[in-house]
């Protein structure tokens, strides 16, 4: 970690761009919503979440009538059904709306007690946007999205990745090719390795609400069995395993599985490598059974398919989703129909 942030840093600090080159480093920082800088805040733009931020559970503003100081209050919270109330406007749904909506919703509720109120809705501490942060790093948990926040502002909020010590080194744990960034149930292309070891700032994206930043572990060995299966989830490595053993230990193939062919992937989820295994010849006894390594992800489709690649960023979408189910113990909606 120290040398990839010796070369964020000296990145950063880099100087003498053309301005043409300027633009253009921003143009595409744009595109990717990322940042040449650590911090969100280096940027003008605002995310479309920011551009229409929307009220929710656990805010808390001051409200008051135009011109009637009297009727000022302090910390009046959104509850936790998303109502809000504000004197004589009781369990106002507030939840999902504008500030300017909100504004309409109080004027319009007040308007039966008072002559044509101007409410002032300033906003105080925003509970409601967060973002998930797990894996192997120090501090795991929900963490409040209060202000703009990069993937390295989050690690760094967190403690940084987990460490040991291997023969009187230290080292971190984090298995960043398998490391990923999920959003509304799909994995954000930010590759970490870049980020983290080449100090490639255009991959430090600014997080929104509901994102899942998970870091893998590198000190296991698990190969993960997907799709079509019995029994979804991982399978301890041990001594030559092999892709229908693996598909086995699982429960074995559903019944709405393609048997005649099993996909496996291997290496980073940005720059994968995948195999066709057949698994109809494997079965018949016509071809061996393919060996696995370490962290491969085998997947089991329900229909025939030609080339990986077809399947690939389903199995991808299925890895991710399989980590969000059993670490943030969250209700994802089925990724794979």
């Amino acid at each position: 970690m120290r040398a990839a942030a010796l070369a964020l840093l000296a990145l950063v600090g880099a100087s003498g761009l053309s301005t043409a080159a300027a633009q253009t480093a921003d143009a595409d920082a744009s595109l990717l919503n990322t940042n040449l800088s650590f911090s969100a805040r280096a940027s003008g733009k605002r995310a479309p979440w920011q551009q229409r931020m929307l009220v929710g559970p656990g805010d808390t503003f001051n409200v008051s009538i135009y011109d009637m100081p009297d009727t000022a209050r302090t910390d009046v919270p959104v509850g936790p059904d998303g109502r809000l109330t504000y004197l004589q406007a009781r369990d106002v749904q507030a939840a999902g709306l504008t500030i300017d909506e909100l504004r309409a919703k109080l004027d319009e509720a007040l308007g039966k007690f008072y002559q044509s109120p101007r409410s002032v809705i300033i906003p105080v501490a925003v509970h409601s946007k967060k973002y998930f942060l797990l894996g192997a790093i120090v501090t795991k948990g929900v963490f409040p999205l209060d202000r703009p926040v990069t993937v390295i502002e989050a690690l760094a909020r967190a403690g940084g990745l987990e460490t040991g010590v291997q023969q009187d080194r230290t080292v971190e744990l984090a298995d960043l090719a398998r490391s990923f960034l999920a959003r509304r149930g799909d994995r954000v292309p930010v590759d970490f390795e870049k980020l983290f070891q080449r100090g490639d700032l255009t991959q430090n994206v600014s997080l929104e609400p509901d994102d899942y930043l998970y870091f893998a572990s590198a000190s296991g060995n698990e190969i993960y069995v997907l799709g079509e299966v019995n029994s979804p989830g991982t399978v301890t490595f041990s001594p030559k395993p092999t892709a229908l053993n693996a598909i086995s230990t699982r429960g074995g193939f559903s019944t709405r599985a393609w048997q005649g062919k099993v996909l496996v992937v291997r290496g980073s989820l940005n720059h994968p490598q995948t195999f066709d295994v057949d698994s109809g010849a494997i079965i018949a006894g016509k071809a061996p059974d393919f060996p696995l390594q370490p962290h491969d992800i085998v997947y089991v489709s329900t229909n025939p398919w030609k080339v990986g690649a077809e399947v690939l960023d389903i199995a991808a979408r299925a890895f991710v989703q399989s980590f969000i189910v059993t670490y943030s113990t969250r209700k994802v909606p089925a990724l794979i129909k």
